[in-house]
């Protein structure tokens, strides 16, 4: 595990739990210095202030803020750390929310809560089954990295997890981007149902990182002196496709092959088209009706009626 980040407690009423604040997450991305073409030199950037011009190491430098053009104020650690903050060495939980109200959007960073020591044990798991048990999260104030923040607490199987939240100025209103008002069909959300379904998935820890392990592999051959492998052609891209519904139907299909499905999927049929059906069935010629029978006895009466004509046309004629 990394090492912690920041020491403090979680004020929880007049509780107190002592924890250690850990990244929840690491970075893989791949990094690259800046140099220069033809002898490979690094690139390096220097402090110099534009004042006399001279090279500054980092214990020389503070932190200034511009009151006005051209007039600074010095900053220092020292004015930071004395600030009257009652969050500068706590989380503390301000309500507890349902976890459906908290906007997503408005998540930022993650950490992982680590009880300090055995007398922070009871308290922090008091709280973690009390927050697991409410199906609700903590919202909390806390000082991290120079500014006080807002945090949400939740539980992630036996610990507890703390999102930097943003404030609720800070998030942009969306109601601009919106597109044009356009009509769909019911058939056409039914078929984005079923496309969902085709591509449901319980289980998402398998996907990586293709481009980092590509990049990996470039990196890899140009240690060894080789020219790397070239990326196979994609085919090209078809016109715009103006049939939704046949798009989703082909989406569906690629998606159960992708999966290994054929005929025995277990996802939903794609649906006809409302208009398409109504179409079919004016098409559809009417079934004819079945010739009714004619009934046993109508049929014997004719028969004995027509042996009744025959005979007497053949029964000879007497001499007068």
């Amino acid at each position: 595990m990394p090492r912690p980040i920041w020491s403090g407690a979680i004020s929880f009423g007049l509780v107190t739990i002592p924890i250690k604040v850990l990244n929840a997450t690491e970075n893989h991305d791949i990094s690259f210095r800046q140099v220069h073409l033809e002898d490979m030199g690094r690139i390096r950037y220097r402090k110099i202030c534009e004042v006399d011009g001279k090279q500054l190491s980092d214990n020389e430098i503070i932190k200034g803020y511009e009151v006005a053009k051209d007039q600074l104020v010095a900053i220092t650690d020292e004015d930071l750390a004395d600030m009257p903050l009652p969050t500068a060495k706590a989380i503390d939980i301000v309500a507890f929310v349902p976890a459906e109200s908290i906007d997503p959007v408005r998540l930022g960073d993650s950490f992982y809560l680590q009880a300090d020591g055995q007398v922070a044990a009871k308290p922090y798991k008091l709280l973690r089954q009390a927050l697991d048990r409410s199906a609700k999260v903590a919202v909390a104030k806390f000082a991290l990295r120079g500014r006080e923040r807002l945090g949400l607490l939740r539980v992630k199987e036996d610990v507890i997890v703390l999102h930097s939240m943003h404030w609720p100025d800070e998030i942009r209103s969306p109601a601009s981007l919106a597109p044009p008002a356009v009509e769909i069909g019911d058939s056409e959300v039914d078929g984005a149902l079923a496309l969902m379904d085709a591509m449901g998935q319980d289980d998402i820890s398998h996907y990586t990182d293709h481009y980092r392990e590509a990049l990996e592999e470039v990196i890899a051959a140009k240690a060894e002196g080789k020219q790397p492998a070239p990326a196979a052609e994609e085919p090209e891209a078809g016109g715009q496709v103006v049939d939704l519904m046949a798009a989703l139907n082909a989406s569906v299909a690629q998606a159960r092959e992708s999966r290994g499905e054929g005929e025995h999927a277990t996802v939903h049929e794609m649906p006809e088209p409302k208009k398409a059906a109504k179409k079919a069935a004016k098409k559809t010629p009417a079934k004819k009706t079945a010739a009714k029978k004619t009934p046993a006895k109508e049929t014997a009466a004719k028969k004995t009626a027509a042996k009744k004509t025959t005979a007497a046309r053949r029964k000879p004629r007497r001499a007068s």
